[in-house]
């Protein structure tokens, strides 16, 4: 093929087998990352000879590590980490070193050079944010206490390996390899990077915090989608070049940087929703390169390598991190689900391998190893968290530790001590604080009605419980957190969330508990209204009919307004007067059609009740 045209082949054919490896990949519920890398495998020269090239393959991958570390630093959130600080922060740190160390160790006694073990302790420390976040989302664990905890973990983890990206051309020199600038002293090298570093660093805080915000805004009145998307194209890969050409930084660390400056704009999100479709594509184009980098030949000479490494990754890893969580006494769930997150290595890996490579600390074999042990343990993940429960239930039956952790609940799901009995009885139990919870909550607040509120979100309740309100965290649908809401006191259950599946167990548990209890649910759609009406589960108020006789009224006041002539302050009065006898013919139909659920419903426990005492 004409070699002008290189460009365009070598895509094609990644693009195309890289389709369909992650659909078969998805089909037999793999994540698609691994049909990507061994679609890599398969079109690289090593395997079948496809005609790509890899040096552009290569530089695409750049491109690739640089919007996939910008989606990085543009999800980055301090605060987040900041609420589980005190276990992620130690937690990840010493387990990165404990993990490093014990592939130190193993490679040591491989007879490999000291340089070759450093880099591949690193790579075998860091686990994949893709494959764990993906894996708690499928799971609905993101938005829990051990979702957050997950994330959390895995931010210092990628805060460590860019601390790591940084430092190891200055220390390249000393530990075997080769620097451009190995000809100067290694304090005077290491002065230089953490001085570069530090002038780059305070650039972007100082000045892109206010420049790129201010660009996005600009940009964005515009109106042009595309030129707002080329606009966060041209700051992720812009700073990224430019801070390796000037301040000697990786592209990696420049484009971590730019999204997590470019997060304190209003339009972060939607700079995060135009961005994700090329960096998706890029991160395609990444992982098929790294996979285009494996010799399948090379890991069946030394196959016991490949073992070893998987021992420790599957193994040794998740130990560490459930030996952790549970010295710092949470509970065993939590250090059960980070031990299944920590068991499989990623994107990192990768990059600090390549790095690795080009600084002459990690030979070809090495990186073999790197990219087998990847693409099984990213295989083999869903597994580990498919016997969680099963190996959680097994050590609480033989070990008195894994029973007393179990024993343990997370912080924010159990009633403070401090909480008066008064505000426990005859109250109100609002499910969901989004912004309707959050509306009927200020309403309650100001009449003076005490309520508990039940959120799965653990910064929302620690936000309420700063406010003085009474929040537990938890799932709505397991009787013990509504236990801990105390709905067996409480006089109504108020749902505003929006999944109708969850209302209704949520609703099957609370009547068990307290069978009097008046329920009012929020209903999003006609045909969900309809559906829960007809089975009289409780008053459904739906949002959008609120919303309509709202409009109406403001419709109705304005029409009868102007019709009435003039705009003296007595017509307005009439006008304003009329639209409120008007809308009150409108929502009289609306409370006759949940009088008559509510009627039906009390007709119907009045009418179980002789039974129920009959039966006893």
């Amino acid at each position: 093929m004409d070699n002008s045209i290189t460009l365009i082949s070598t895509v094609a054919i990644a693009f195309g087998v890289a389709l369909i490896l992650g659909f078969i990949a998805e089909k037999l519920k793999f994540p698609a990352l691994v049909g990507y890398l061994v679609a890599g495998i398969i079109v690289s020269p090593n395997l079948y000879g496809f005609n790509v090239d890899l040096g552009l393959a290569e530089q695409l991958s750049e491109l690739g590590v640089m919007l996939l570390m910008f989606g990085v630093g543009l999800n980055f959130s301090l605060s987040d980490l900041l609420k589980v600080k005190k276990l992620v922060v130690p937690g990840a740190v010493c387990q990165m070193a404990l993990s490093a160390f014990c592939a130190i160790m193993m490679a040591h006694l491989w007879g490999w050079p000291i340089g070759q073990c450093v880099i591949l302790g690193m790579c075998l420390s860091c686990a994949s944010t893709v494959v764990v976040l993906k894996a708690l989302e499928a799971r609905s664990l993101l938005e829990g206490f051990d979702g957050r905890v997950a994330v959390g973990w895995l931010v210092v983890q990628d805060m460590v390996t860019v601390l790591m990206l940084v430092l190891l051309p200055p220390l390249a020199s000393l530990l075997g390899g080769h620097s451009a600038t190995s000809d100067l002293p290694l304090w005077r090298l290491i002065v230089e990077t953490v001085a570069r570093v530090a002038a780059f660093i305070i650039l972007m805080l100082v000045i892109g915090k206010r420049v790129l915000p201010w660009l996005l805004w600009q940009v964005a009145k515009t109106g042009s989608r595309e030129l707002f998307t080329l606009c966060v194209l041209a700051v992720a890969i812009g700073i990224a070049y430019g801070a390796s050409e000037i301040f000697s930084v990786s592209f990696a660390l420049g484009a971590f940087f730019a999204g997590m400056v470019m997060r304190e704009s209003q339009y972060a999100h939607r700079a995060a929703v135009e961005s994700l479709p090329l960096r998706d594509a890029f991160s395609v184009i990444f992982f098929v390169g790294v996979g285009m980098l494996f010799d399948p030949s090379a890991i069946l000479e030394h196959p016991f390598y490949l073992l070893g490494i998987l021992f420790l990754i599957l193994i040794v890893n998740p130990l560490i991190a459930f030996g952790t969580v549970l010295l710092f006494r949470y509970p065993l769930h939590t250090a059960v689900t980070l031990a299944c997150c920590l068991g499989q290595i990623g994107e990192f890996s990768f990059i600090l391998g390549t790095l690795g490579v080009s600084l002459g600390l990690l030979t070809k074999e090495g990186m073999n190893l790197v990219l087998a042990v990847a693409i099984l343990t990213i295989a083999l993940n869903p597994i580990s968290f498919s016997v969680a429960r099963p190996v959680a239930e097994l050590l609480c039956k033989h070990f008195r530790f894994a029973r007393t952790a179990a024993a343990r609940l997370d912080p924010q799901s159990t009633m403070p001590d401090e909480v008066e009995s008064k505000k426990l009885l005859r109250h109100v139990v609002i499910v969901g604080y989004s912004s309707i919870g959050r509306k009927v909550c200020e309403i309650l607040t100001k009449q003076k009605i005490p309520f508990v509120v039940v959120d799965k979100q653990d910064d929302v309740i620690s936000t309420l419980r700063k406010q003085g309100l009474v929040a537990i965290q938890g799932d709505c649908t397991d009787p013990a957190t509504l236990l801990q809401a105390h709905v067996q006191n409480s006089a109504q259950l108020v749902l505003t969330i929006s999944d109708e599946l969850e209302s209704r167990k949520a609703i099957a548990a609370a009547k068990i508990l307290n069978p009097d209890i008046e329920i009012i649910i929020r209903a999003v759609t006609d045909t969900e209204a309809d559906h829960l009406r007809s089975e009289n589960l409780g008053i459904v108020v739906q949002a959008s009919t609120a919303l309509a006789l709202r409009i109406a009224q403001y419709s109705i006041y304005s029409f009868t307004k102007y019709s009435s002539g003039g705009h003296s302050k007595r017509k307005e009065e009439e006008a304003e007067e009329k639209a409120k006898d008007m809308l009150d013919d409108l929502v009289a139909d609306e409370e006759r059609t949940v009088e008559k659920s509510t009627q039906h419903e009390r007709l119907m426990h009045s009418s179980n009740k002789p039974t129920d005492s009959m039966e006893k």
